[in-house]
């Protein structure tokens, strides 16, 4: 490998991994700061707050991959033309199409790794965080009860507190609940708790030693009642019915269906999904060659205009591929346009790009006064 590959190279992985890892904890960030907000309001338990963080990176990946290698490409390129170290290497004998076998020489590699985690290592960590959360919504909901924390259930009817046992006896400590019915709003305080579960598998949470206090939604109608021992069924949490949680419950189910089941089922929802995870890896190796040209900039000119441009077409990019996705979902694109067609407008851009900057113009011709 020549020294002008050999620095290339080096200068793209080495602001890959820059750029890689600031994008990583910037989404690990809001990522683990949305799931503790989860976790605190009682949507899902703090045990799982790591696994579903883990699981959540993996599916994130591909995209992380794809913008890192963009950017290491882009400000790469801008960087010489900026310093001026192209005039050395297109004094030397070098053009600028002489950047792209070093480039695929980084892409390429990048680009089977994304296709590794769309096709297999994504719809995997999927299923994971599916099991997650459907193993916490199956649980009681004593078992979601943490000691000290205000804890919704049965999406905000029922709200419980409870303090540390003070007897071993008990599961829990004070316990205060707040029930919420289509008649009457109740707040239940008693000492001490546990769960009992009767011969026809029933399970029941039973408050001991305590006052209930009722108000009649919409009236002053008030009951106080004091009791020694008083229980109420417990039940997991009821499925959404809603259409947009069905829809968000199929989309999670699509994503998370192996990529060989998908050939097999062949409808439109299956094909938009293949047209995705497909659409990556080639779109990792467009980015990467049509930062080329992005970057090839004039030194006397601004930099701040470039990369906004630069950032704008990989965003467009990025949004035809999900748009195109959508129109194969609905049926309104087929399958065998779809998951070439914005790749082939972008590989032309490319190609028309580096052409532009590959031409060499003629000079200006002055015209010669007569005498």
């Amino acid at each position: 490998m020549s020294l002008f590959k050999r620095s290339v190279v080096s200068e793209i992985l080495s602001h890959a991994g820059v750029v890689f890892s600031t994008l990583l904890v910037v989404w690990l960030s809001v990522l683990l700061v949305r799931l503790l907000g989860e976790a605190a309001n009682g949507a899902i338990g703090g045990d799982v707050v790591l696994g579903l963080a883990t699981f959540s990176s993996i599916t994130a990946l591909p995209v992380i991959l794809s913008v890192s290698l963009f950017i290491a490409v882009l400000t790469t390129v801008t960087r010489n033309f900026r310093e001026s170290e192209m005039v050395v290497w297109f004094a030397s004998g070098l053009s600028l199409k002489d950047w792209i076998r070093p480039v695929l020489r980084c892409a390429v590699p990048v680009a089977l790794l994304i296709a590794f985690l769309t096709l297999f290592a994504s719809p995997w960590a999927y299923r994971q965080i599916a099991e997650y959360r459907q193993r916490y919504e199956q649980r009681s909901d004593i078992s979601k009860v943490t000691v000290g924390q205000f804890i919704e259930t049965q999406e905000g009817a029922r709200v419980f507190f409870a303090e540390e046992p003070v007897s071993a006896d008990d599961e829990l400590g004070r316990v205060v609940a707040r029930v919420l019915d289509p008649e009457w709003l109740s707040v239940i305080a008693a000492e001490s708790a546990h769960i009992q579960t009767e011969e026809n598998g029933d399970r029941f949470l039973v408050l001991n030693e305590g006052h209930r206090y009722d108000l009649r939604n919409g009236s002053s109608e008030f009951r106080l009642f004091d009791f020694e021992h008083y229980g109420f069924r417990l039940e997991s949490s009821s499925d959404a019915t809603s259409p947009q949680a069905m829809r968000e419950l199929a989309e999670r189910q699509i994503k998370a269906r192996p990529t060989e089941q998908l050939f097999l089922d062949g409808n439109d929802n299956a094909r938009s999904q293949i047209m995705w995870r497909l659409a990556l890896p080639l779109a990792a190796l467009n980015l990467a060659l049509l930062a080329i040209p992005l970057g090839s900039v004039n030194p006397r000119l601004g930099r701040s205009g470039d990369l906004l441009i630069a950032g704008l077409v990989g965003l467009l990019y990025m949004n035809l591929i999900n748009l195109s996705r959508g129109w194969i979902g609905n049926g309104q694109l087929s399958f065998g346009l779809g998951v070439w067609l914005v790749h082939g407008v972008f590989a032309a851009l490319m190609a028309f790009m580096m052409w532009r900057k590959l031409r060499i113009k003629a000079p200006r011709q002055t015209p010669v006064p007569a005498d």
